[in-house]
């Protein structure tokens, strides 16, 4: 009997009962739900650039063409469709991109475990996701070291417990020591067990994709994975227009399971796409059409995001930057892009080419999570706990972060209107040469009046200097000891984690360690 089919059994035997009794005692940490904007999106292109920018997004794909390169099993896909197929390299004639990309969804929803933490992605939603994919972790007293699976562990209870995080991420950090080979089934399993939010499947080769989409019929059932997306997973593109069977062999996978991918070139501009934004966006435009559009020949349907990763270059250095002017005009560029086809957006994050939790990295980041916000991003990954370029993933910086998009919930808000907001009765009472402190107006609102930190440090000189006169980091590094301390792990249905086990110890004893 298959895993998936023996944990249906359990589940059948009793497994619902300690369910129930797994909900009934499950502690539970405020999460917000996932963002819906209530503030126009900012807009940078003209229509007329934006025709251009499409035009010559469309010419590329019919003169240049992209490679999609050892992966036979594309070609005849797009020859089938009508694709001009030359060698690897496939030209798309004009329209067919675009009536492809029709069929993907506009709007839809992933699935948490945790049915109050599903989220929605598309529209006017934003979700936030922690940093992804870095193989170094720093911290303020161990300093900077290669990532283990302890480490990958913390951060996924950091995301679990942070209010304004709705997402649990992917690779929130590169665990080196497990194999390469088997290290996705325990990062999963981390996602699985220690948190109760949505979460990532692994991209690194398909096998591994299709062992993230069997470890979710198990956690979730198979009929529901069958009819609902439960993963999304990061597909990038090699840029420029190169597509590989690696990526394309996981796109297959998640697609073939109506299950969502992120199709995101990842460009440094100058190295990998031209060193102007409209160039840079007709590069960007079409390799994501070409993406979508092939994850619509594997299933119709399939849910797919409109990714733009994007920085600039240091000309003196060579060393990426971050934070800077021409990265938040191709956010914003490119978000326009992407409602142009009805898809949803994935851009930003918390960016900066910064080695410490400093002065450069929280302004490189505000920069990035503002334009990330105004630009109508959809799914944000990144969000929090990003360092050098994307190198280190640092506890500190995560939750300092973390506390920082608490301001994007609340810009997201708009600005209310309503009596209450327009505050006449205050006005009224307080009259000239007043102050409000203590009308009743303000005492009926200053609970939820302002947002407020829960780490920055407001306190007068003489308190602050008392209590050790300590910088953010030092006050991050405190609150990183409170909430791993304070963690609870949910409740999990015992017969659901038996399975995931055993599938874990079959399929790592199904094949040597390797590490390269």
């Amino acid at each position: 009997m298959a895993v998936a089919e023996q944990a249906a059994a359990r589940r059948g035997r009793g497994g619902g009962g300690a369910a129930r009794r797994a909900e009934r005692s499950a502690v539970s940490f405020e999460t917000a739900r996932f963002i819906e904007r209530n503030i126009p999106n900012f807009e940078i292109l003209t229509p007329e650039a934006i025709e251009i920018i499409e035009a010559n997004a469309v010419t590329v794909l019919e003169e240049i063409g992209v490679n999609f390169v050892e992966n036979p099993a594309a070609l005849e896909r797009w020859r089938k469709a009508g694709a001009d197929v030359r060698g690897e390299r496939v030209h798309i004639p004009r329209g067919l991109a675009r009536q492809l990309i029709a069929t993907a969804p506009s709007r839809f929803t992933q699935l948490a475990r945790n049915p109050e933490r599903s989220v929605e992605i598309g529209g006017n939603s934003m979700v936030l996701a922690p940093v992804y994919g870095p193989p170094f972790v720093r911290d303020r007293l161990g300093g900077r070291r290669y990532a283990t699976m302890a480490d990958f562990q913390m951060f996924v209870k950091l995301a679990y417990m942070s209010k304004w995080l709705h997402h649990s991420g992917g690779t929130v950090c590169e665990p080196t020591d497990i194999p390469v080979n088997k290290r996705h089934l325990d990062m999963l399993y981390a996602h699985m067990t220690l948190s109760d939010k949505p979460f990532m499947g692994s991209v690194t080769e398909p096998d591994r994709a299709a062992d993230s989409i069997a470890m979710a019929r198990i956690l979730f059932g198979a009929d529901v994975v069958d009819q609902n997306c439960v993963l999304t997973s990061l597909v990038n593109i090699n840029s420029p227009l190169t597509f590989d069977s690696t990526m394309m062999g996981a796109l297959e996978h998640y697609a073939a399971a109506g299950q969502a991918c992120i199709i995101s070139p990842f460009i440094v501009g100058g190295a990998m796409a031209p060193v102007s934004v409209a160039g840079t966006l007709t590069q960007v435009l079409a390799e994501v059409m070409a993406g979508v559009a092939y994850s619509q020949l594997v299933r119709p349907g399939a849910p797919a995001i409109f990714g733009a990763f994007v920085t600039s270059i240091d000309m003196n250095s060579g060393a990426p930057t971050f934070g800077t002017p021409e990265a938040s005009q191709i956010t914003y560029g490119a978000g326009q892009l992407a409602r142009r086809l009805g898809l949803p957006y994935r851009s930003g994050g918390a960016f900066t080419g910064s080695k410490l939790p400093d002065a450069q990295g929280a302004y490189e980041s505000a920069n990035s999570l503002n334009a990330a916000l105004l630009s109508g991003v959809n799914f944000m990954l990144h969000a929090c706990g990003w360092l050098e370029g994307g190198l280190v993933a640092s506890p500190e910086k995560f939750v300092m972060d973390a506390d920082q998009l608490g301001i994007l919930h609340k810009l997201a808000s708009g600005v209310a209107i309503d009596e209450n907001a327009q505050a006449m009765d205050a006005l009224r009472e307080v009259g000239p040469g007043g102050h409000f402190l203590g009308c009743a107006h303000t005492q009926a609102n200053y609970a939820s009046a302002f947002w407020r930190t829960n780490l920055l440090d407001y306190k007068p000189y003489e308190t602050w200097s008392e209590e050790g006169a300590r910088d953010t980091e030092a006050l991050a590094s405190v609150k990183v000891d409170r909430m791993l301390a304070d963690y609870q792990q949910p409740m999990l249905d015992p017969a659901i984690d038996e399975a995931l086990r055993a599938f874990m110890t079959e399929k790592k004893a199904s094949m040597p360690d390797a590490f390269m």
